[in-house]
């Protein structure tokens, strides 16, 4: 998986507007295309990685990819040959008798159809989970001594900024596969957090304060009881982590607005896996950027935590669409022509 990451660092890393792709003769280098299709023709090869975002790619027979075939949020058709890894995340890959991939071949949130005919130099893995990313860390730093004149040494600032690249990564990854099962009720959330954004951070606000309080009264009931201590635990445990799932929801929901917002700016179609990554990604990199200064940092992360938490808390998890208190009721059909009008009920 180590060239997975490595792809995908490279798309989010050169994110730049790329020039609709179309085919002529001859070799090609390596391409980068996002929401748009991708075709290698017969005859083709192109010398370097293929990553597409958002769109399908396709490659004829005997055309040649002499390097990676990533495709983030759409379809594969492989027909001719990829001298290094085949990487599908929320969409299909489709193998046809003379294709042929060296390396491995892995689908995340995805199906894999593989001819007879198709080779396969590596290991074929289908619905892989997803990778660990282990963002680095500060090395270890003497702490000072007691009675020492110099103060604490500050955590070194390249360090930090790959922190939040590895956090934000992390999220939008968790973002498309959630966009792959749950779009439905993610879009449910983003409406509710673009109608009310005022009232859901209001009720995020009151549930963070309020779900403590409440969840001690319970937790000390159950505990007086003496028999029901497991219980106990067990109830905290799973508040405890409702919690956090409500956070990381709302937070992904938030990210699926930005992205659909950025693709209409720039005039796109992109897929909502896509859109959900992408937004998600850019929405966390800015909150994790603007958290490294000082006193105010957290401002930021915290609102949008308390509206998302308020979001979901309003459609339940995207399960509902949000109600609206006070909303006109629709007026009535007027008669038809010729027809005398409804006399009131007394």
């Amino acid at each position: 998986m180590k060239k997975l990451l490595y792809a995908l660092s490279m798309v989010i890393l050169l994110l730049w507007p790329i020039a609709p792709a179309y085919a002529f003769t001859g070799n090609l280098d390596g391409r980068v295309v996002f929401g748009q299709s991708f075709t290698l023709q017969s005859g083709q090869t192109l010398d370097g990685d293929l990553v597409v975002f958002g769109g399908e790619a396709t490659i004829e027979e005997n055309a040649t990819v002499k390097g990676n075939v990533v495709v983030i949020g759409g379809s594969l058709v492989m027909n001719g040959s990829a001298t290094g890894d085949a990487v599908v995340i929320g969409g299909l890959m489709t193998m046809g008798d003379k294709s042929s991939v060296t390396g491995n071949v892995t689908t995340v949130g995805g199906s894999l159809q593989r001819a007879a005919g198709a080779q396969v130099g590596g290991q074929i893995v289908n619905n892989a989970t997803t990778p660990n990313i282990k963002t680095p860390k500060t090395p270890n730093v003497p702490a000072p001594q007691p009675n020492s004149n110099t103060g604490s040494t500050g955590s070194n600032p390249i360090f930090q900024a790959f922190g939040v690249l590895g956090t934000a990564i992390v999220f939008a990854m968790l973002a498309m596969l959630l966009a792959v099962f749950l779009q439905t009720q993610l879009d449910r959330t983003a409406q509710a957090i673009v109608a009310e954004p005022i009232i859901a951070g209001g009720i995020g606000l009151l549930t963070s304060l309020v779900s403590p309080i409440a969840l001690v009264i319970l937790v000390v009931i159950l505990v007086l009881t003496l028999i029901l201590i497991p219980v106990a635990v067990l109830v905290a445990l799973a508040w405890a982590i409702l919690i956090v799932l409500a956070w990381l929801f709302g937070i992904i929901a938030f990210g699926l607005e930005v992205g659909e917002r950025f693709t209409k700016a720039i005039h796109q179609n992109w897929a909502p896996v896509l859109s959900a990554g992408f937004g998600t990604f850019l929405l966390m990199f800015v909150v994790g950027a603007f958290s490294l200064i000082p006193c105010i940092g957290w401002l930021p992360e915290f609102l949008i935590g308390m509206i998302g938490i308020g979001a979901v808390v309003m459609t339940s998890f995207g399960t509902r669409p949000m109600h609206r208190p006070g909303m006109p009721a629709s007026s009535p059909e007027p008669p038809a022509a010729g027809s005398s009008p409804a006399t009131p009920a007394s």
